[in-house]
């Protein structure tokens, strides 16, 4: 088995993310207590989740979440469903499942990197990049450009991490019907839908729309449940979902019984906690525009379509990784710089930083990041 590279984005939260001060880069929206999210409980399910036996559960899922999972989607059941201890481990089975050392893997770029460096352990792959003075569109041609007889898996995200772009409707559409021709699965790492302001435009489920889509989901972005640890891929292709649950048999077996009961009593409440996460977006949006309004000499803004991320410029003399380095030693500031997100596949953005917009208390955090500029910027 190849090995794989540390995980650049992991290495730096353990790091820092428990250590700053302030967390201006979370990707997660604001997450609640136990008893929050167990007040939003009917009564029966309360008692199934304070009366379950804690055993092994199916490696499936159990049932009535996979039912709950599935009533998120158009058009799948629970028998197109099959749950993971969180996303990453549904990124890794469909890689090796879909993959072998014959294949050819496309990958869309910047990208999370566990989408990058798994199809490169197993296969060759060739990156896509997102175009950034097109709006962070994707080019469909350079796509089908980069298809080869052997591709056998594209992997997209929109919401897209780290910029918030959804792809236009229109591109995503010719997109399915591109690999539809040439029968490529799609994982589409869709964990950020539902999330973002409330005018947002989402896209349609890839498994609801193509019989060779995966669609990536967990309860730890939109949701902000992270603690929950339940992901899942939706699809079609129950042939490809078996494979899969054979290959968990190698990785967590089954998830966790406690957290499966909470997510399902999340996913009931699913349009409550939504909106509550989506009107934090919308809070927060506002006041990072206007930060940046402050600075156009030090900053570039786009406003994100979708999720609770942002990607802007940075302008400065000192470069983004510098930047980002003296505001969490210095001012306890916490973001990403783009060099978290460079590629092997190509080239990517390195003056950007990723910022987030889910969470609550963007005051003090906003108001040390100004006065780190402000007092920088004197000297």
């Amino acid at each position: 088995m190849t090995t794989l590279p540390d995980f650049r984005l992991e290495v730096h939260f353990n790091k820092w993310e428990f250590k700053a001060r302030h967390h201006l880069t979370a990707s997660d929206a604001e997450s609640m207590s136990m008893s929050a999210l167990l007040d939003m409980a009917c009564a029966e399910d309360r008692e199934v989740f304070e009366t379950m036996w804690l055993g092994y559960t199916e490696t499936y899922g159990a049932p009535e979440l996979r039912d709950a999972i599935a009533e998120t989607y158009a058009a799948q059941k629970r028998e197109n469903v099959l749950c993971f201890a969180g996303a990453s481990e549904g990124i890794f089975a469909a890689n090796n499942v879909i993959l072998d050392k014959d294949s050819h893997a496309i990958v869309v770029t910047p990208n999370y990197q566990s989408h990058e460096s798994l199809p490169l352990a197993i296969c060759e792959a060739t990156g896509v990049p997102l175009d950034p003075d097109d709006d962070w569109s994707l080019d469909i041609d350079r796509v089908a450009d980069s298809i080869r007889p052997n591709t056998r898996l594209l992997t997209i995200n929109f919401p897209h991490n780290p910029t918030g772009k959804i792809l236009p409707l229109d591109r995503y559409q010719a997109l399915i019907e591109l690999c539809r021709k040439h029968g490529i699965y799609i994982l589409h790492d869709e964990i950020f839908h539902g999330l973002g302001p409330s005018t947002a435009q989402h896209l349609p489920f890839t498994a609801d729309v193509y019989e060779r889509g995966l669609s990536l989901g967990v309860m730890s972005k939109s949701y902000g449940l992270p603690g929950l640890r339940i992901g899942w891929i939706a699809c079609q292709d129950t042939e490809v979902l078996s494979k899969m649950e054979r290959m968990k048999h190698y990785l967590s077996i089954c998830n966790s019984g406690p957290s499966e009961q909470l997510a399902r009593i999340a996913l009931r409440n699913r349009d409550k906690i939504l909106a509550r996460n989506c009107a934090i977006v919308d809070e927060n949006l506002p006041k990072w525009e206007a930060f940046f309004a402050r600075y156009p000499d030090l900053f570039d803004w786009q406003r994100p379509d979708g999720s609770c991320m942002a990607f802007p410029r940075y302008k400065g003399a000192d470069g983004v990784e510098r930047f980002a380095q003296s505001l969490v030693e210095e001012a306890g500031v916490l973001f990403l710089p783009s060099t978290i997100y460079r590629s092997d596949l190509g080239p990517t953005p390195t003056d950007r930083f990723r910022l987030g917009l889910g969470r609550k208390g963007l005051d003090e955090g906003l108001a040390a990041l100004e006065a780190h500029i402000m007092q920088n910027s004197a000297h």
